[in-house]
């Protein structure tokens, strides 16, 4: 039986999914992975790092090392207006790569019925795009999406989208020194992190509160993502 795939962008997004299912690391032809089970079936989990080029270059490899049935995407994204509550599960009927248009258009396995567009890009969003962008219909951006789902797509693996809400883009918090306070991979970068703080003490209750809204939506997308994959067949 080949294995069904959950793919993130960071280490912070795969934590609580790895600890539900008891993931254990794995290097799968060069390739580390966690790997388990899920109600028999196995899986692999793969953080492949921020940004469309990185989420392709980690996608193609797990695709070409693994036997994989299935992508399951998950993770955290930013809502593009103030109503969407943090942690709210978005289930997109639609993605686009920002930089290119092209459009992807995820497999459903259960749940809501799937509506709204997620904007992949890996540039900083600024509060005065976002008229445009909900105008085109666009409810959540992210980084990865659009790129995982091309190089499904290049295999003919089918994949799913199930990301959380962590933050918002109309209030301007994510900026390009915000940005940069973890490294490519996604880990925190410490160094960056206290010298921000140094120069800006005014924004720590803000960047407390961005990581809080980022735990409670990690949660909720691990969730989502294995209870949609207990719905595979």
């Amino acid at each position: 039986m080949d294995a069904l795939a959950f793919v993130c962008a960071m280490p912070m997004e795969l934590r609580p999914l790895s600890k539900r299912l008891g993931l254990t690391a794995v290097t799968v032809r060069g390739v580390r992975l966690r790997s388990g089970t899920l109600d028999g079936r196995p899986v692999v989990a793969l953080a492949t790092g921020m940004g469309p080029s990185l989420a392709t270059q980690s996608t193609e490899r797990l695709l070409d090392a693994a036997d994989v049935d299935r992508v399951l995407v998950f993770g955290i994204t930013g809502a593009v207006d103030d109503v969407t509550p943090i942690g709210a599960v978005v289930h997109p009927a639609l993605v686009v790569d920002g930089e290119t248009g092209a459009e992807h258009r995820p497999d459903r396995l259960g749940g809501p019925e799937p509506a709204g567009t997620m904007w992949t890009t890996d540039r900083i969003t600024r509060p005065a795009e976002l008229p445009a962008l909900r105008a085109r219909g666009v409810v959540c951006l992210d980084m990865e999406t659009a790129a995982i789902a091309a190089s499904c797509e290049r295999q003919a693996v089918p994949w799913s989208v199930h990301r959380a809400i962590s933050d918002r883009a109309t209030d301007g918090s994510v900026d390009d020194e915000v940005f940069h306070l973890s490294h490519p991979d996604g880990t925190p970068d410490h160094r960056a992190v206290a010298a921000y703080l140094l120069r800006h003490p005014q924004r720590i209750p803000g960047l407390v509160r961005m990581a809080k809204g980022a735990r409670l939506a990690t949660e909720r997308a691990a969730h989502a993502a294995i209870a949609a994959a207990r719905t595979v067949r």
